[in-house]
């Protein structure tokens, strides 16, 4: 086949839950097929950062997207049917180039990746592609989850919450629509998980054979556990994560202010590590004695592989957690909150990983691993044997060329 894929930013170097999927998504199909991909970049450095990828497949770079304001996003926001999401890309420079792509070649598929570029896979209608949007949440599940966490944190006289709250509930009901929309239009979505299949579908259900199913993965035979398990210190705890996304900030705020102060009382050694791209002021402001904000580095394995344990402290958001997948895949003891393992199949506490619904929960469960590396250790290797069997791309793959068959065997 030939499949033109449509990245809302640079999926090389892969830093970042959304780099490394498209990143690996482009590897597994140019391996067998013939592959465009037209990306946003934001400078010439990222264009040449991307020259791994050209030894794989056709590139092309757009500079971009163009940058918007804050006062821009609220009155496009107020002014708008459209979620934001849906805006934030908008640059007549990407849809030339897509418009020139379509016109001298001949694609079979054509797939957006993320909703942000579901607007271009649209210009395709009708000149023969099938078009597919890989959707990497339910967007308008994330929105809601995060429109009541924060109107509940707003009742407590917190300002800035019930602000972010009344943005969230804007953007919960436009994405509610514009997800439909998709669903009616598009060939085919693909989602990373049963639990968004089965959001998505609540809202177009004549569209529901449309939505497939293609989860998020790794790579086992490169990501694998180190030799130096607990090095950083016995209680010594990692999070990993792009440190501007609002669900990863909720997830740290709380794990910070909640469940950290109950493990100090009977570990006072314990402290975080925060490691990530994007690590503005929201972050470093968890920063203290206890919470290294560490922010980007080359490679995350060090921290994982050094921590005595890994912390999904997620309490909203959607899809899957590619961090989560590549801690179990290095046989890291983890302990998640229930949302955090959303999305990822087979899962059970005690048997992969701890999973803990409240702070005090959550710190036993820390405590636990850190008074007990034996149980860590099975955890640990539990967890990669389940995620070698499920999720390595390997598999993964040859489920996304089955979407695009079934996409074509049911158009109209």
């Amino acid at each position: 086949m030939n499949i033109l894929l449509l990245a809302p930013y640079p999926p090389y170097p892969p830093r970042g839950g959304g780099a490394l999927r498209i990143y690996n998504l482009v590897r597994g199909l140019a391996a067998r097929h013939e592959l465009t991909l037209l990306s946003f970049v934001p400078d010439q450095a990222a264009v040449g950062a991307l020259a791994p990828l050209r030894e794989l497949c056709r590139v092309a770079t757009v500079i971009g997207p163009p940058p918007r304001s804050l006062a821009g996003r609220a009155l496009t926001t107020i002014g708008s049917p459209l979620p934001d999401m849906a805006l934030r890309n908008a640059s007549r420079p990407y849809a030339a180039a897509l418009s020139r792509l379509l016109a001298s070649g001949r694609y079979d598929v054509v797939q957006a990746e993320s909703i942000e570029m579901a607007g271009y896979a649209l210009m395709a209608r009708g000149m023969g592609p099938r078009l597919v949007l890989d959707q990497f949440n339910a967007e308008y599940l994330l929105q809601r989850r995060a429109a009541l966490a924060d109107l509940r944190r707003g009742l407590g006289l917190r300002p800035r919450a019930m602000a972010g709250g009344l943005y969230s509930l804007a953007q919960w009901r436009k994405l509610a629509r514009y997800e439909a929309r998709l669903l009616r239009e598009l060939d085919c979505v693909l989602v990373v998980s049963e639990d968004d299949r089965a959001a998505l579908s609540s809202l177009a259900r004549e569209a529901a054979p449309r939505l497939a199913v293609v989860p998020n993965g790794v790579d086992t035979a490169l990501v694998r556990p180190g030799p130096v398990r607990g090095d950083l210190g016995p209680a010594t705890m990692a999070f990993t994560g792009t440190l501007d996304y609002r669900p990863n900030l909720d997830a740290l705020r709380w794990f910070v202010s909640e469940a950290l102060p109950l493990i100090r009382r009977r570990r006072a050694d314990a402290r975080l590590l925060v490691v990530g791209r994007a690590a503005g002021r929201a972050a470093h402001a968890l920063a203290g004695e206890a919470v290294e904000v560490v922010g980007e580095v080359p490679d995350v394995a060090p921290y994982i592989d050094g921590a005595a344990l890994y912390v999904v402290p997620m309490r909203i958001g959607g899809g899957s957690r590619l961090k989560l997948l590549e801690a179990l895949a290095m046989e890291a003891p983890v302990v998640s909150t229930p949302m955090g393992v959303e999305g990822v199949a087979g899962l059970r506490d005690g048997e992969q990983l701890l999973i803990a619904d409240s702070p005090r929960a959550f710190a036993e469960a820390a405590l636990r691993l850190m008074a007990d590396p034996d149980l860590g250790r099975r955890l640990g290797a539990a967890g990669r044997a389940h995620v070698a069997a499920r999720y390595d791309w390997s598999a993964i793959i040859p489920r996304l060329e089955q979407a695009y068959a079934s996409a074509e065997a049911t158009r109209p």
